[in-house]
C-alpha cells in the first residue's frame, strides 16, 4: 500500500538471515544477529532433523571434506558432495548441509570463488550463506557483487546477509537495499539494516526519489521503503551527489 510519509516515525527493527538452526531449513529465514546459530549449533540441529540415511551421508561427507580440504585437481571430492546435498538431505536442509561441508573443507577464497562461479544457483546461495562464517576480510566481495547483479531473489536474499553488512561500501550497500525493493526481496533479509541505515541522508534521498518515481508512474510504493526510510529519520535527505560522512566509498 502506498502512503506518503517523511522521515520521523518510530524506527522498525530488522533481522538477519542464514540457514537457521531455529527453522532447520536451507531457506533464508529471519533470525536476529544475537540468535544466528554457530556452525556447531547448525550441525547439531541439522543432524537431529535428518533421517538416518541422510545423517550417515552427512557425517561421511563432513569427514571426507575434513580429511581432504582445499582444492584438488579439476574437482575435489567435497565439491561432489555439495552437488549431492539436495538429493541426499532434501531441499529443506541442503543449504545448511552445504555450508557445513564448505566449513569442513576449510574452503578459502579460491575454493569459494570456484564453487560459486561453477556451481548451480543452489550451490551459489550456499556459498553466500557461508561467507560470514568462513571469510574474515573483504576478499570475496566479488561474489556478493555478482549476486547483486542478478534478479534471482533467493541469491539476492543470501547476498545481503552479514558478510555484505560488514564489507560492502556505503554506495554499494545502498544500491543493494534499492535492489531488494526493486525485486520484492523483503528488507528483513538485509543484515544489520538499522545500524547501516541510521542517519544516512544519501539513502533517504535515494528512497525518496524512488518513491516519487513510482508515484508519478501511478504505481504503489513498497511498504518496506517506508520502513527503511524510518531508519534514516534523523536527517534531511542529502543533495544529489553528496555522500554520508560515515560511509565508505569506493
Amino acid at each position: 500500500m502506498s502512503h506518503p510519509r517523511t522521515p520521523g516515525t518510530a524506527r522498525t527493527e530488522s533481522t538477519q538471515h542464514t540457514p537457521s538452526a531455529g527453522t532447520h531449513t536451507g531457506e533464508s529465514t529471519p533470525d536476529t544477529a544475537s540468535t544466528r546459530p554457530s556452525l556447531t549449533d547448525l550441525r547439531h540441529h541439522l543432524t537431529a532433523q535428518l533421517d538416518p540415511p541422510a545423517r550417515t551421508w552427512l557425517d561421511h561427507a563432513l569427514d571426507e571434506a575434513a580429511a581432504h580440504p582445499g582444492l584438488h585437481g579439476p574437482i575435489s571430492a567435497w565439491e561432489l558432495r555439495l552437488a549431492e546435498a539436495g538429493r541426499r538431505c532434501g531441499p529443506a536442509h541442503a543449504d545448511a548441509a552445504r555450508v557445513l561441508i564448505l566449513d569442513a573443507a576449510r574452503a578459502g577464497t579460491d575454493a569459494l570463488t570456484r564453487v560459486y562461479f561453477q556451481g548451480t544457483a543452489d550451490e551459489r546461495r550456499a556459498v553466500l550463506h557461508a561467507l560470514p562464517h568462513l571469510v574474515s576480510g573483504p576478499g570475496t566481495l566479488p561474489l556478493i557483487e555478482d549476486a547483486l547483479r542478478t534478479n534471482d531473489t533467493r541469491l539476492l536474499s543470501a547476498a545481503v546477509g552479514p558478510y555484505a553488512a560488514r564489507h560492502l561500501t556505503a554506495h554499494a550497500w545502498r544500491h543493494a537495499v534499492l535492489k531488494c525493493l526493486f525485486t520484492g526481496v523483503p528488507v528483513d533479509h538485509v543484515a544489520d539494516l538499522p545500524r547501516r541505515a541510521a542517519d544516512d541522508g544519501e539513502l533517504a534521498r535515494m528512497l525518496a526519489d524512488y518513491a516519487a518515481e513510482r508515484t508519478a508512474a501511478g504505481r504503489s510504493v513498497p511498504e518496506d521503503l517506508y520502513r527503511v526510510l524510518d531508519l534514516t529519520e534523523s536527517v534531511t535527505p542529502a543533495a544529489p551527489g553528496t555522500d554520508h560522512p560515515h560511509g565508505k566509498e569506493s
